[in-house]
């Protein structure tokens, strides 16, 4: 019985590993993913500025601020944020950034669909991942980590010598 009990929990352990393994790879396809989504979205945006502002004041309802500094902003916001998060530069930064245009966008549309609502859902989820792990080993943010690790230790604290 003892045995059997090794045996599952090396098999777990050889899955979970695996598993973890993969996570860098995970987190690099969910940057790609919504950055091209928001990217797009703002190059559209970008396109046709008159038919953005129109869109910013007669259909988009952002709460607080004036439609043509809603637009620049959010225009601008999913520009720069997609770029960011792709190189994963300021990683949690820019998927925060990409929460907020996600949430501000499917609360401005009052006539949603639910299937554009479940996208935003998404969307946020993926997002929600990327601030709460961050954009991982393979990004900016992960090579600057470990170096900086290798210098300064976990804590940050600069490594000091034992006497």
């Amino acid at each position: 019985m003892n045995s059997l009990l090794q045996r599952a929990h090396h098999a777990r352990a050889r899955i979970v590993s695996l598993l973890e393994a993969l996570q860098p790879l995970a987190q690099l396809a969910a940057r790609l993913y919504v950055a091209q989504v928001f990217f797009l979205s703002g190059l559209t945006k970008i396109r046709d500025w008159d038919t953005t502002i129109a869109l910013f004041t007669d259909e988009y309802k952002v709460p607080l601020l004036p439609p043509a500094l809603a637009a620049f902003m959010g225009t601008g916001g999913e520009l720069v944020l997609p770029v960011l998060l792709v190189l994963g530069l300021f990683g949690r930064f820019a998927a925060a950034g990409l929460t907020v245009l996600n949430i501000v966008a499917a609360l401005s549309l009052p006539d949603i669909t639910e299937a554009a609502l479940q996208q935003h859902v998404f969307w946020g989820s993926l997002l929600l991942g990327l601030l709460l792990w961050g954009p991982g080993r393979w990004s900016v943010d992960g090579l600057l980590g470990e170096r900086f690790r290798g210098r300064f230790g976990e804590a940050g604290a600069p490594h000091t010598r034992p006497a």
